[in-house]
């Protein structure tokens, strides 16, 4: 297509996708997160004490404005936050068609992204609408990496530079919550790489790197600060510290990593399924996901493919450090697919981009003059392998999550309907019904306390017109 209309039309109808999903497992009814928002939040959504918190900047604060908006002319309607999920989503699928452009990367490499990209892999963040503008934070994320890879390929545009300044903080602040760590990290050795190469060619230390490093940092440390100021609110299993957990249950951690790596090609209740609890399928998997990291990594340094781009250097090393992240923040509940978790995939898919993109840089002129016919055929068949083991994973995922969406809408129909008569429901039965924090004995009158403030304002499926 010579105008590269693909570039626009498969995001958008990745986005047409995304929303004909949320019609057919979803409705409007609050439930998990929603419930503690809800009692955090409502009725009065203008009232300042409620924004000004010791840890607002930890807040999401793009969420304040979305939830005036929600209030305001939508009546608190949760599918009003899963819509602007998968916006949030197709965004990130209009940034990576901006850079392929700019990388002249062909239509068969960026439809393979695209079907990454909306692969129902990661249901349960689209379907939970609590968390839109986590969808939003990444495309954030993956702009960054373009008008940085801009700077650094001389394709410099005119405010680039001011971009680079601002961002960090818009982005680490606003919308990125506890996601920005990684991409924190990520951006800032990014610019240290990008010094010591230009140092390495020029003799010359480039200031501008290290000035866009230390907004990064600012960024983080405003962040950390803030968050320190955070009640923590969790209930772990694990009893002991990493150290001795590790020392007691190695094989736990084991099976944890392998578990999140396979999540990548297979989603974990599609896995659970088929494997019938057989650890050794998610283990190959696992091997095989880690076996295409590395795969890219030697690429792009073998080929110094990061001197033509930076970005799928990027993507991988965050895909990468995401799963570290997990693992060291999730093994104290002691469940060793915990990590496998839908509501991960969009941290991991990040991986798989820079896998692809690595794949479809190889495929220019001068790294194939480079490859000797071994190397060349060994290359072809890893390259046709991984993406077929992609492909194939998440279509299959994506075609029974498909199969699953109308039970899902059922249960949310069901929920629907106990929220209408939930004055004649015990606490128990809230606290089950509502998926809201079900070991804790005061999770129903929290359910019961969120449905009357919805009710008493007409809001959500106490609207009179619903």
């Amino acid at each position: 297509m010579k105008r590269r209309y693909y570039l626009t039309l498969l995001p958008l109808a990745g986005i047409l996708f995304g929303m004909w999903y949320i019609h057919i497992a979803a409705s409007d009814v609050i439930y998990s997160d929603y419930i503690r928002l809800v009692n955090s939040y409502l009725p009065d959504v203008w009232n300042p004490t409620k924004f000004f918190v010791p840890d607002v900047l930890t807040r999401i604060p793009v969420n304040y404005l979305s939830r005036i908006i929600n209030v305001a002319f939508f009546g608190f309607n949760t599918m009003f936050d899963r819509v602007l999920g998968v916006l949030a989503l197709g965004l990130s699928g209009f940034v990576l068609g901006k850079y392929c452009r700019l990388r002249k990367v062909g239509a068969v490499w960026f439809t393979i992204l695209m079907a990454l990209m909306f692969s129902l892999n990661k249901w349960e963040m689209l379907i939970n609408g609590s968390g839109w503008a986590h969808f939003l934070a990444f495309a954030g994320f993956y702009y960054h990496y373009l008008v940085m890879d801009r700077l650094w390929t001389g394709d410099e545009k005119p405010g680039d530079r001011k971009l680079l300044v601002i961002l960090p903080f818009a982005i680490t602040i606003l919308t990125a919550g506890p996601y920005c760590a990684v991409y924190s990290v990520v951006v800032m050795m990014a610019y240290g790489f990008m010094a010591i190469l230009d140092y390495r060619k020029t003799k010359r230390f480039e200031k501008t790197y290290l000035l866009y490093a230390l907004c990064t940092l600012a960024a983080l440390l405003l962040y950390m600060w803030s968050n320190s100021l955070t009640v923590e609110d969790h209930a772990a299993a694990a009893e002991v510290g990493l150290f001795t957990q590790l020392a007691q249950t190695p094989g736990f951690f084991v099976r944890f990593i392998l578990i999140s790596f396979s999540s990548m090609v297979v989603g974990i209740e599609e896995a659970i399924a088929a494997f019938k609890g057989n650890i050794v399928p998610f283990a190959i998997l696992g091997f095989l996901v880690i076996a295409a990291y590395l795969y890219a990594l030697y690429l792009n340094f073998r080929y110094r493919l990061y001197e033509e781009s930076m970005v799928p250097l990027i993507l991988i090393v965050s895909g990468g450090l995401n799963h570290v992240l997990i693992l060291l923040s999730r093994w104290i509940f002691l469940v060793d697919d915990y990590g496998a978790s839908s509501r991960y995939a969009l941290q991991f898919q990040a991986g798989i981009f820079g896998i692809i993109l690595t794949f479809a840089l190889c495929r220019n002129e001068m790294v194939m003059k480079k490859m000797v016919r071994g190397k060349y055929r060994l290359f072809s068949a890893a390259v046709v392998s991984f993406c077929l083991l992609f492909l194939a994973g998440n279509a299959y995922t994506t075609y029974h999550e498909l199969k699953k969406a109308p039970d899902r809408k059922g249960t949310f129909e069901i929920r629907a309907q106990m929220a209408l008569n939930f004055e004649e429901m015990t606490d128990e039965e809230l606290r089950a019904g509502f998926e809201y924090r079900t070991t804790r004995p005061e999770s129903g009158a929290q359910v019961r306390e969120a449905l009357t403030i919805l009710k008493d304002n007409g809001w959500g499926v106490f609207r009179p017109n619903k």
